[in-house]
């Protein structure tokens, strides 16, 4: 019971002291993340869980140093490397792959999102398909991005906070009751949570767990929310706490979907959809309802967050002044919107500007996993805030593991491994 009371303790104290973590667990939470923890269930069982617990843990670190920026600085990250980085070649070099990689890869990637909330919706209620001359147009899609257009024009920070709230603890369900249904293997999942395994077939999953999770865009999206939320340093701690619980959530989520997934370990299961509708003949209808259910929720929270970060990195980089009620700030999430819509509806899919933009994210996650070192180091930025040796070591680890994930992504894009 002291552990049940302990959860509803932190949850409500949680609550109560919102922020922009439930934006940020959304974010991650997408149908790239619910398809790459399906596969890791599917072919590996339990035994990858680890990789998992790692990838949050790194997420914590790293959205726990933007924050710290966005609340003590009152900048955004953005921000930072326009006017702390001196070297107009520097400058000018690192914030055009910023916004290539953000720009172009959040168009790219939300096509995917939209299709992955389309998948969700198919499963449930069947196609939606319109025709329109020679074209078939997926009805799903248009929804998708209409639900997304409403929500972003409502432009209140407050709403947005609620709204996710509400998708989180949705996809939170889904996904948990899933996975309890599949009555998994206790032992097997401590197992996989604290004996790190891996072989030369695990390790291209390993990374793709790690880089679903941590999104470069989410670092630049969390300290614009921050500095909006919080303006006093007291606030650190708040802050601190709402991103820690928010990124644990999303984590359990993405466990959920793990274990869910390691109940059918069948070759022929390549996504969510798939692993939905395998589990009907074991644990009934309930099993496949819910998994297309979190697919959804998944879908729709990434295809709103993604269009939001664009703006968010965009207005950072320029130096606007903008806040989300904007005409030009509105125009770039409109038009990443409009984008990912187009995409997802005609069946286009813009396979190598997605692979401009994971070798642009490949590069892009190390060199700001270095850059975010160098910041929450500086005390003309942070004052007393700044890193510890122990954090710094930390971050050192982190930072060398971002190399590695970076140049993994980019290899199996050029297929070199």
């Amino acid at each position: 019971m002291f552990f049940f009371d302990l959860i509803e303790w932190i949850l409500r104290k949680w609550i109560k002291n919102i922020g922009p973590g439930p934006i940020v667990a959304a974010a991650f939470i997408g149908p790239g993340t619910v398809t790459v923890c399906t596969l890791a269930g599917v072919n590996f069982g339990y035994s990858l869980l680890w990789a998992m617990l790692v990838s949050i843990l790194i997420t914590i670190i790293l959205q726990s140093m933007v924050v710290r920026i966005g609340v003590v600085a009152q900048m955004d990250v953005a921000q930072v490397l326009r006017s702390e980085i001196k070297n107009p070649i520097y400058n000018y070099a690192l914030i055009g792959l910023v916004l290539m990689a953000i720009l172009v890869g959040n168009a790219a990637y939300e096509a995917g999102n939209i299709s992955g909330g389309i998948l969700g919706l198919e499963t449930l209620f069947g196609d939606f398909q319109m025709t329109m001359g020679d074209f078939k147009i997926n009805g799903y899609s248009l929804l998708i991005g209409l639900i997304g257009f409403v929500i972003l024009s409502i432009g209140n920070y407050k709403f947005l906070e609620r709204f996710f709230i509400g998708l989180v603890l949705l996809m939170s369900v889904s996904f948990l009751l899933t996975a309890i249904l599949t009555k998994p293997d206790l032992a097997g999942i401590m197992k996989g949570l604290l004996i790190p395994t891996f072989n030369s077939e695990s390790i291209l999953t390993i990374v793709a767990l790690v880089g679903t999770t941590v999104v470069p865009y989410n670092l630049f999206l969390h300290s614009s929310l921050a500095k909006e939320k919080w303006t006093n340093k007291e606030d650190l701690s708040i802050a601190k706490t709402d991103t820690m619980v928010a990124i644990i959530i999303g984590g359990v989520v993405s466990m959920g979907i793990i274990i869910s997934a390691a109940a059918n370990q069948s070759a022929e299961i390549l996504n969510a959809v798939d692993l939905a509708e395998s589990l009907r003949p074991l644990y009934g209808s309930l099993a496949k309802y819910l998994l297309s259910i979190g697919l959804f929720a998944a879908g729709i929270t990434s295809a709103i967050t993604a269009p939001l970060a664009a703006a968010y990195v965009v207005k950072g980089c320029l130096g606007w002044k903008d806040d989300i009620k904007t005409k030009r700030f509105k125009a770039i999430w409109i038009v990443v919107l409009l984008l990912g819509v187009l995409f997802s509806t005609v069946g286009f899919k813009p396979i190598e500007i997605i692979k401009f933009a994971q070798v642009a994210n490949g590069l892009l996650l190390p060199i700001l996993a270095c850059l975010l070192l160098w910041m929450v180091n500086r005390k003309s930025l942070l004052k007393e805030h700044t890193n510890s040796k122990f954090q710094n070591l930390i971050g050192i680890l982190i930072v060398g593991f971002a190399f590695f994930l970076g140049a993994k992504g980019i290899a199996s894009v050029l297929q070199l491994i």
